[in-house]
């Protein structure tokens, strides 16, 4: 043991996440996020949904994870949605069929190699609710392709802005 440091200074030393918020990224994901609430108004539909949060920070402050990658947001979220979907559809609605959902989708997303952890969450989504039988591909996906291609376009144009996509990190 090292006197100098004591193992509960060494463990708070190195706990959390050393990340760094950037102007750029703030800005882009309130833009995002101000879009969503303003659809959400506007069609009077659900467009502002949690997991859309969680994916833009993962994207945002994990480009260089697999969970990040453009193919397991995009697909890792429609998927999650559709299964969430058709459980909803086939078994009904509430707590037990969301529930049913996400381990669903925990179990199918890695197997099909599009592990994305919102898309578990917006596995439960339609289940608790009622979104309709189109959300998957009317709010998921332009949703998950405009935060991938706005996120890339921005890294290439903006300095300041993270890169992305980036290799994984290994």
């Amino acid at each position: 043991m090292n006197a100098r440091h004591p193992l509960p200074g060494r463990m708070l030393a190195r706990w959390g996440a050393a990340l760094s918020p950037n102007l750029w990224t703030a800005l882009w994901i309130a833009v995002m996020l101000g879009a969503l609430a303003w659809l959400d108004r506007s069609e009077q539909a659900a467009f502002l949904i949690p997991p859309f949060a969680a994916t833009l920070t993962i994207i945002a402050y994990l480009p260089e994870v697999a969970i990040a990658q453009p193919l397991a947001v995009v697909c890792g979220s429609v998927a999650g949605a559709a299964i969430g979907t058709g459980l909803s559809l086939l078994l009904g609605f509430g707590p037990d069929v969301a529930v049913a959902a996400a381990l669903s989708a925990m179990v199918a997303l890695p197997l099909l190699r599009i592990f994305h952890p919102p898309g578990v969450a917006l596995a439960m989504y339609p289940a608790l609710l009622h979104p309709g039988a189109l959300f998957p591909l009317v709010v998921v996906l332009p949703f998950a392709l405009v935060a991938v291609i706005s996120a890339s376009v921005l890294s290439r144009l903006m300095p300041r802005f993270p890169r992305y996509p980036r290799p994984l990190r290994m």
